[in-house]
């Protein structure tokens, strides 16, 4: 059984992966903001056999085009077996929000449209780039 530091490694691996793959890095690129909020990704571990991750795949998808400032990506459990190592993934589906630095949040997730919108509010606001306030 991996430990859970193993996990979280994979999930900070895959998120930085991901993130470098979708954003820009031109030499005319503007230099990045350190004031600015490290860029975000909402990635959806499914598989392409689950009936109801083909059914959240269309909610996720329109998650995605309302929410332009994160990267999005579907990452089929199977298909991507390599790049999530030793990382077990019993419910489908699972969600994991974060940054370069890690997950903010990773678990399974009711396939039911609004979803992802109250993570992202729960996490800091509907482009989940501010902390979200004190309770």
């Amino acid at each position: 059984m991996p430990h859970p530091t193993d996990d979280h490694a994979t999930l900070q691996a895959l998120l930085a992966a991901t993130l470098a793959a979708h954003l820009p890095h031109s030499p005319d690129s503007p230099a990045p903001d350190s004031h600015a909020p490290a860029p975000l990704a909402v990635l959806c571990l499914c598989a392409a056999w689950c009936g109801a991750c083909r059914e959240w795949r269309a909610v996720f998808d329109a998650a995605a085009r309302a929410h332009p400032a994160l990267v999005f990506r579907w990452v089929d459990v199977e298909d991507e077996a390599d790049a999530l190592g030793e990382l077990d993934v019993d419910t489908f589906p699972t969600l994991v929000i974060g940054d370069a630095r890690g997950p903010r949040f990773h678990g399974p997730v009711l396939p039911q449209p609004g979803q992802i919108e109250r993570l992202l509010r729960t996490l800091g606001g509907p482009d989940c780039s501010t902390p979200p306030p004190p309770r």
